[in-house]
């Protein structure tokens, strides 16, 4: 019996449980982000079956991105207070459903209402709060590679949902697509989550990063005494944070963030179609962008964990704005495979930057909410400048202005994120602070949690 449980013991030790689930979230970020992703697929499908023009399908999505970015607070401050689990569960089911229900959309008006207010509402139960905010609780000192890899199933969902959402279009048509990937989320995301994920190391008597002792904690003399690194912006209540710089420059980066995904997500094969490139190839040019982005999530969040976060933050904003511009100054077909290229390099690089430094910077205490608020301005960005480039697009037939502005945008949102004071305020970089022997130390707790 005593072998049996040092086996055990053993096996928990040669694989931290909060691996099984960064593999589980990147699974339900894999289904869930890339149905999502797929809007754009069938937004000419939508102008030939509902006889709507591009920019009242555009508010379809425009209201989706606010109204998820509405609902992050709301789902951030219930993660802190349930755990990510229970929201998450909930997320999914519903989104499953929503997506499902998509399928009978008579008209672009009940689109609007289901993708716009359900589907979107669901979704942020799901990705990026409540995920990021589990992630930061499971993982310290491998936080940007943990928060990487769950980001790594968006872009790979990207890869493989939307050109699979293409040939189902093509094969069949976009009611039988809409069936298939809500399926896919409720069928096998949904079990998969319920079966691995927990909230939080403790509920498995377990520490940050496997840890034998809570990370960042250590003995000191004679080992009577306890010292840990404590963040100097670590909040009690979520409101102080606004009171800072680092929360201000984190949501203004973000939002230009959620400006330049939304536009593409949704406008990316509509444009295409107007340099008379087909809907396919598109598809699969925004597949090889995701596949791109996910080689570089990978790398980005390996070195984000041995340098500061902040200045690659600021590069990944500034090499996206280099691909906005190549699709102003460059042809239709070059244009459509450097932008693939170029904006790979960098597409959801910012998300788990993003949500790492606010954790570093703020602690764990009020995470879940603090991640809600920065989504929120990303979302709420992102939905407005979905509509308005559908009007533009209707006004002028072209992009280009749009992709112009993205491209100013970008280069204010990296200069931003490079004037963060990281090292000043991340609790990567402070020095361990001695802790009154009463102190209680649980996981989480040096995390300025």
């Amino acid at each position: 019996m005593a072998q049996q449980t040092d086996e055990r013991q053993d096996s928990r030790k040669s694989v931290f449980y909060g691996w099984y689930i960064v593999g589980t979230l990147f699974f339900a970020t894999f289904v869930g982000v890339g149905s999502r992703q797929g809007f754009g697929v069938f937004v000419e499908a939508w102008e030939e079956d509902f006889g709507a023009s591009v920019g009242l399908i555009s508010v379809a999505a425009g209201v989706g991105w606010a109204v998820n970015g509405i609902v992050q607070p709301f789902f951030g401050r219930l993660t802190d207070a349930l755990g990510g689990r229970r929201v998450m569960i909930g997320g999914v089911l519903a989104m499953g459903l929503g997506t499902m229900l998509l399928a009978a959309s008579p008209n672009v008006y009940v689109l609007i209402a289901v993708y716009g207010f359900f589907v979107s509402s669901a979704a942020g139960g799901v990705f990026p709060t409540p995920a990021s905010s589990v992630i930061v609780r499971w993982f310290q000192r491998k936080r940007g590679t943990a928060m990487s890899m769950v980001a790594f199933g968006g872009s790979m969902g990207g890869f493989i949902m939307i050109p699979f959402a293409a040939y189902l279009l093509i094969i069949a048509d976009w009611r039988t697509a809409w069936l298939v990937m809500g399926g896919a989320i409720l069928f096998l995301a949904l079990p998969l989550l319920i079966a691995v994920v927990r909230s939080d190391p403790s509920d498995m008597g377990l520490n940050q990063d496997g840890d034998d002792a809570p990370d960042n904690a250590t003995e000191t003399g004679s080992g009577k005494s306890l010292s840990a690194r404590i963040s100097p912006l670590a909040t009690t209540r979520w409101r102080e944070s606004y009171r800072s710089a680092p929360m201000w420059q984190l949501s203004l980066s973000y939002s230009v963030c959620g400006i330049t995904t939304a536009i593409i997500a949704v406008h990316f094969i509509r444009w295409a179609s107007s340099e008379d490139i087909s809907g396919g190839t598109a598809a699969l040019a925004f597949g090889v962008l995701m596949a791109i982005n996910g080689i570089g999530l990978l790398v980005v969040g390996w070195i984000s964990d041995k340098m500061q976060r902040k200045n690659l933050l600021g590069t990944v904003y500034l090499i996206r704005g280099i691909a906005f511009l190549a699709l102003i100054v460059l042809p239709g077909m070059p244009a459509l495979w450097a932008f693939a290229v170029i904006g790979g390099m960098s597409w959801l690089a910012s998300v788990p930057l993003t949500n790492s430094l606010t954790a570093d910077v703020y602690g764990l205490r009020n995470v879940g909410i603090l991640n809600g608020m920065i989504m929120m301005a990303h979302q709420l960005a992102g939905g407005l400048a979905v509509i308005i480039a559908g009007m533009v697009f209707d006004i002028w037939d072209t992009y280009d202005p749009v992709f112009a502005a993205s491209a100013g945008f970008l280069i204010f949102a990296g200069v931003i994120s490079y004037s963060i004071r990281e090292r000043k305020y991340s609790i990567r970089f402070q020095s361990p602070q001695p802790l009154p022997p009463s102190t209680p130390i649980v996981a989480g707790a040096s995390d300025g949690g």
